[in-house]
């Protein structure tokens, strides 16, 4: 019995540079378990061979003639969003790789990496995992935006109800100065608790005291 072939994967490399799509057919030559599908010079070659199908990786210049910076990543990922978009650029920037990343890149890298490494990116990124130039990958973790504290997610009225019980104002007198049912006010302090992951009032008085919203 004859046994089938492996099943490839299909890449199209998009580049304005004609030396550099030649060097990137010379690697996807190294990996039997890679097979080019297309080539394309400019924003509207790629989304017309995209358009045809059978691709299972885009590996893709970050500024291609026709587009703006990640605007092309931002249409491809419109278009084809579950197709692996793999970025190689000359731009060792990790806020423009977090830029690429937030457009629907699964992977960056750039072009003075080793064969090896971009090679084991495409296989990455084409199985749907995330990969990052070694050299960004630092920048980017501290970049990471930092989990907003508690009372930064409170909205203003939230707040003035917190500092009114904090300051032993009654749920009745709480309703009255802001014109509001008092059962309006314990939905309030019923959200503040939970939003603050406080429970009991007392618990939201020394929290209070504590992050300095009363003496």
């Amino acid at each position: 019995m004859a046994v089938s072939p492996a099943v490839k994967t299909r890449v199209v490399i998009a580049d304005d540079h004609a030396l550099v799509r030649e060097g990137l057919r010379k690697v996807l030559e190294l990996d039997d378990s890679i097979e080019l599908a297309g080539e394309a010079a400019n924003a509207d070659e790629v989304m017309a061979r995209l358009a045809q199908g059978g691709v299972d990786l885009l590996l893709l210049d970050l500024l291609m003639p026709g587009c703006t910076d990640v605007e092309l990543i931002q249409r491809i990922h419109a278009a084809h969003a579950e197709l692996p978009v793999l970025v190689l650029t000359m731009h060792a920037d990790p806020h423009i790789a977090r830029r690429a990343l937030e457009a629907g890149a699964g992977g960056y890298l750039t072009k003075d990496i080793s064969t090896e490494l971009l090679i084991d990116a495409m296989h990455h990124v084409a199985a749907g995992r995330s990969y990052v130039d070694p050299s960004l990958s630092a920048a980017l973790i501290r970049q990471e935006p930092k989990a907003p504290e508690p009372l930064e997610s409170l909205s203003p009225r939230e707040r003035q109800v917190l500092v009114a019980l904090v300051r032993g104002q009654s749920l009745v007198d709480i309703a009255a100065a802001l014109q509001v049912a008092p059962n309006t006010v314990s939905t309030y302090k019923t959200r503040l608790m939970d939003k603050l992951d406080q429970a009991s009032l007392s618990d939201l008085v020394r929290y209070a005291v504590r992050h300095g919203i009363v003496d």
